[in-house]
């Protein structure tokens, strides 16, 4: 509970001060999407839920769309863990769309994975309009390892560092587990890119795709916000899109430094950094 707290207190100044303020031009609310992490579900009355309740207290009459990937609360956290990504992102986007309360378009905020599924929702589907994506501790050149997995169970999470140690990039494995399909091996990056099917889509590691490209553009603002006393995310770095060097696990490279910065992202929306 005081982890995700912290995560809204970090995050909210942030909502408040992006170029397209809460209020739009017609002096109503812009709405929110909010996605939750792994472990957690929408809906939670001690995590997500919660949150959902406090910016509805402190933005009066706005209207907050917090993502659930199946029929209740058990199934969403269910999905967290043992789903395909593609799907559920494909699933948000038209959930997303067929909203009319979102046509106008809306901010989007991301705890964890769910930031990088946001930012997969803004690259893949523009209508409606997401206008500012703030990620919270998200993922967005994937994870090398899980030392401190957050779940309803120890067992889940050691069966899932097996997994990913031994058989990420597998066909059931990419298709089934949440987890390897952000799983980013910098010791084996032909396998990375030749068999993610999620993480080297959206961050165009097999070839720029100019729709994803031309639609993050339009955003107005990419917040990303990093823990640097992180003990879940491996490396920390991620959260501000940086990674470790290809073809070792020790040294990291800043987004800046990255090809994916240099050809993709240097003539999109400007990016702000919150430690």
């Amino acid at each position: 509970m005081a982890a995700v707290l912290l995560c809204f207190l970090l995050a909210a100044p942030v909502l408040l001060v992006t170029s397209s303020p809460i209020h739009d031009s017609d002096n109503g609310t812009v709405p929110l999407v909010l996605w939750h992490g792994m472990g957690d579900s929408c809906c939670n009355p001690l995590s997500m839920g919660y949150i959902k309740k406090m910016i509805e207290q402190e933005i009066p009459g706005v209207y907050v769309f917090s993502v659930m990937i199946g029929k209740n609360i058990v199934e969403d956290t269910e999905n967290g863990f043992f789903s395909d990504v593609n799907e559920q992102v494909s699933m948000v986007c038209n959930q997303l769309a067929l909203d009319p309360k979102l046509k106008g378009g809306y901010n989007a905020m991301g705890f964890s994975q769910g930031a990088q599924f946001l930012r997969a929702v803004a690259q893949r589907c523009a209508s409606p309009p997401m206008k500012n994506l703030i990620s919270v501790g998200g993922q967005h050149q994937g994870v090398y390892g899980l030392p401190r997995c957050p779940g309803e169970s120890s067992k889940i999470c050691d069966m899932i560092r097996e997994a990913l140690n031994k058989e990420a990039y597998l066909g059931w494995f990419q298709k089934h587990l949440v987890q390897a399909q952000y799983w980013h091996d910098p010791l084996n990056d032909d396998l990375y890119k030749k068999y993610s099917r999620f993480l080297a889509d959206i961050n165009q590691e097999r070839a720029v795709n100019e729709t994803y490209k031309k639609n993050l553009q339009q955003l107005e603002k990419f917040v990303m916000v990093k823990f640097l006393q992180d003990s879940v995310v491996d490396p920390v770095d991620t959260e501000w899109f940086g990674f470790l060097k290809t073809g070792q696990a020790k040294e990291t490279e800043t987004l800046q430094e990255s090809v994916l910065y240099k050809e993709v992202i240097t003539a999109g929306p400007l990016m702000r950094e919150e430690s």
